[in-house]
């Protein structure tokens, strides 16, 4: 049986990206869309991008994606999964080096009180914390 992977080798998986036209209606996308499908290093990249003390919506960073990408929609469901991945191996990180210093910082997309926070292994306090460091209203 094979071993449990941890986040950071999941974040460092070698998916590629993909644009998938879908057939019908899905979340908030309508039928004969073209969907992007992203990785959890696109995600990662993009959470790097964002200026320190800014915070970015899931629904703005999935309209991001999509432009960049020429496809219509971003993927809810594997953006919400790669967001999750990306936060779970950072805070790996976070932990073994005990330093915010090469940390993606997650925390400017994903909401304290969000679905997705809940679900961290970590919990909520570590991003509403980094939030209050940054001075980033909700």
């Amino acid at each position: 049986m094979a071993s449990k992977k941890t986040w950071t080798e999941k974040l460092h998986c070698d998916k590629e990206p993909k644009i998938k036209r879908i057939d019908f209606d899905f979340a908030d996308i309508p039928a004969n869309s073209n969907m992007f499908i992203a990785t959890p290093q696109i995600i990662d990249n993009y959470i790097k991008q964002i200026p320190k003390g800014k915070k970015v919506s899931i629904q703005t960073m999935r309209k991001d994606l999509a432009i960049e990408n020429r496809a219509d929609y971003t993927c809810p469901v594997t953006t919400g999964i790669f967001l999750r991945i990306v936060a779970e191996a950072n805070f790996e990180k976070y932990q073994q080096t005990n330093s915010l210093k090469g940390i993606t910082p997650f925390w400017r997309v994903v909401e304290p009180n969000s679905t997705l926070s809940k679900k961290l292994t970590f919990g909520q306090d570590f991003i509403t914390i980094q939030r209050q460091a940054e001075k980033i209203n909700d």
